[in-house]
């Protein structure tokens, strides 16, 4: 079922949060320890969900350009994992690996923090700029699986540029699209 983003307001503060991370032995890390010096993309993915396999390509690449520009990418998987084994700690460590991103990719196996971000979909992205107040939350771009449009990222590179040059957010932003996160 394709589930679209909720939307929160903008200006929401980014919750807080700590989880683990399956490829670095499950340490802990927070927000404040990762969040980038001037814009934090906060993306709850999956490894299994053919909307995130579309993009996770072009996810990196984004990441390699505008990681040294100061934003950081924080991925969350909130995927109930007995229902979805596909999902496990296990499988985010060989996912990072098989898809080559260097972006940290937690674990939320409570699912407290997509209920705090009121997560939708899989990939649900929420861009913060560096007060950690929400400047922009929905899609990357316009491409979905199967609807031949090329994944460009385009909405996201608008939004890091905007954030980048101090210039306002687009007021129209539309919802990423995804499978549902599946919980417990």
């Amino acid at each position: 079922m394709n589930t679209p983003s909720n939307m929160i307001d903008l200006g929401t503060k980014a919750p807080f949060f700590e989880l683990p991370n399956p490829s670095k032995s499950n340490e802990m890390q927070s927000l404040d320890d990762l969040k980038g010096e001037k814009g934090t993309l906060v993306i709850f993915m999956c490894n299994h969900c053919p909307f995130v396999l579309h993009v996770i390509d072009k996810l990196n690449e984004l990441y390699e350009d505008y990681n040294e520009r100061g934003i950081e990418f924080i991925a969350i998987n909130s995927n109930d994992v007995e229902k979805y084994p596909a999902d496990s700690p296990e499988k985010m460590i060989e996912f990072q690996i098989e898809r080559k991103f260097d972006f940290p990719y937690l674990y939320d196996e409570s699912q407290a923090i997509a209920k705090a971000y009121d997560a939708a979909c899989t990939p649900d992205f929420f861009f913060f700029d560096d007060k950690l107040d929400l400047i922009y939350r929905g899609q990357m771009d316009d491409s979905r699986p199967g609807n031949n449009k090329d994944v460009t990222g385009e909405d996201l590179i608008i939004a890091f540029e905007n954030l980048l040059a101090g210039e306002p957010q687009e007021e129209i932003q539309r919802p990423s699209m995804g499978c549902n996160i599946k919980w417990k």
